[in-house]
C-alpha cells in the first residue's frame, strides 16, 4: 500500500519505512526489499466490492484534477502566466458504506449533469435515492432519476424557476427556496445533508493523485 500510493519502488519503501520506524523509536526493521519482491507474488488480496444488492442512498460529486499547468496558490497570488489543463473526475459514493461505486473521468467542458446518466448505468444496481449538488439541477437528471424509479434529492439552483410538466418534488423545493430565501430548510427536511458524505471519498482520491494527473 505504502509503495502505491507513495509511488516508491521497492528499496526506497524499505528506506521510508525504516525512517518511520526510527522516528517514532520503534525497534523494528522493515523486511529487506529482495524478500518482499518474492513474497509479492504469492501474495493474494482481493478487494472486491458488492456488486449485488440495492443502495439506499447514492451521492453523486465531482472534482477537477489537472494534467498540465500552474498550481492553485501561484495563479491565486501572482495571476495566471500559462494556459492549464484539467480533466474532471465524477464519483458515485454509496452513503451507508462511505465507498466509491464507480468514477469517470471527462473533459474539463463535461457539465456534471451530462456525466449522471452514464454513472448510474455503471452501478448495475437498484438505486433507492440519488442526491447531488445544484450543478445536477436540470431537466435531463430530473427525468432520467425517476424514469428510473430513483428518488432524486437536488437543491434548486439559486433563483431558479418552476418546471412545467410532473416535476413535483423538484418545483416543491423551488417554492420552499423563494418562501424562506435558501434551500437550508428543504436540505433539513429532506436529509440531503448526507451529501457531504462525498466529500471523504473525494478527498482520499485528490490525496492519492495530490491534485494532479501529471
Amino acid at each position: 500500500m505504502i509503495k502505491r500510493v507513495f509511488r516508491l519502488t521497492l528499496r526506497a519503501a524499505q528506506g521510508f519505512i525504516d525512517s518511520i520506524f526510527a522516528l517514532m523509536d520503534v525497534p523494528l526493521r522493515c523486511p529487506d526489499y529482495t524478500s518482499v519482491s518474492k513474497r509479492a507474488k504469492s501474495v493474494n488480496v482481493s478487494f472486491k466490492t458488492p456488486t449485488r444488492g440495492e443502495i439506499s442512498h447514492l451521492v453523486i460529486d465531482s472534482t477537477g484534477l489537472k494534467v498540465f499547468g500552474e498550481g492553485e496558490w501561484k495563479v491565486k497570488k501572482h495571476g495566471k502566466d500559462r494556459s492549464r489543463i484539467w480533466r474532471k473526475l465524477h464519483l458515485t459514493v454509496d452513503a451507508s458504506r462511505h465507498e466509491i461505486i464507480c468514477a469517470d473521468l471527462s473533459l474539463n467542458n463535461v457539465t456534471d449533469a451530462e456525466a449522471s446518466p452514464g454513472l448510474i448505468r455503471q452501478t448495475h444496481r437498484k438505486i433507492r435515492s440519488v442526491a447531488a449538488d445544484g450543478a445536477y439541477d436540470t431537466q435531463r437528471c430530473h427525468d432520467e432519476l425517476p424514469r428510473k424509479k430513483i428518488s432524486a434529492l437536488i437543491p434548486p439552483r439559486k433563483g431558479a424557476g418552476f418546471l412545467p410538466g410532473e416535476y413535483a418534488e423538484r418545483n416543491r423545493a423551488v417554492a420552499n427556496q423563494r418562501l424562506s430565501g435558501s434551500n437550508a430548510r428543504w436540505k433539513w427536511t429532506t436529509d440531503y445533508n448526507r451529501q457531504s458524505i462525498a466529500e471523504t471519498p473525494m478527498y482520499r482520491v485528490k490525496q492519492l493523485f495530490d491534485g494532479s494527473l501529471a
